[in-house]
């Protein structure tokens, strides 16, 4: 992904589903000056989503896919993304399953950010399964989305202590700090900033 210097930013779309902190540290990174990419588009499958709130604050464009049925919610997110000219993705938060067919058309240029380190504790209820455990670390990773569950090439991983008195909440309120600073240095890396 390295670009030209005095380059054109990167047109970017995120997509989310909840309360859109991944996508408030994205924007905030993609209006710095040594940032690779500027944010055209929010993508989520939930019209309550908190995080759409980011789309009015920030004047960004929003679009909302409820997908019922899958394939063909995708063609109309690709066909907007094409509309848009969007070269990235990254997924915060987003809590559907691309197809195959879709990750095709955007191969190795779709970003994820999970909460564990992977390749441990894939897919849901990661900071209860971590403390259960009684792992000594969890943390979270950045990774290309290729076509198994949170199993693309790790870009970056942040390590975070797991606490004695930890509860599934606690830790994720100390990950998701880490994976907001995380995710900005993930792509300065895939653009070899």
């Amino acid at each position: 992904m390295a670009q030209l210097t005095g380059f054109k930013k990167t047109k970017t779309a995120v997509f989310i589903s909840g309360r859109g902190s991944n996508l408030k540290s994205l924007i905030k990174f993609s209006k710095t000056k040594k940032s690779p990419i500027t944010i055209n588009l929010i993508i989520s499958n939930y019209n309550k989503s908190k995080g759409l709130e980011f789309a009015k604050k920030f004047r960004i464009k929003k679009k909302i896919f409820n997908f019922k049925k899958r394939s063909i919610s995708e063609k109309e997110i690709l066909s907007e993304l094409k509309k848009k000219n969007i070269r990235l993705i990254c997924l915060a938060g987003f809590m559907k399953i691309l197809s195959k067919y879709f990750i095709k058309n955007y191969n190795g240029r779709i970003l994820n950010i999970h909460p564990s380190l992977l390749p441990k504790y894939k897919g849901l209820n990661t900071h209860e399964r971590v403390i259960k455990n009684k792992e000594i670390y969890s943390g979270c990773t950045v990774h290309y989305v290729n076509y198994r569950l949170d199993s693309g090439k790790i870009i970056m991983q942040k390590k975070v202590k797991i606490r004695r008195n930890d509860t599934p909440n606690s830790l994720s309120k100390r990950i998701l700090i880490q994976e907001h600073k995380l995710y900005p240095k993930a792509i300065l890396k895939i653009f070899n900033l």
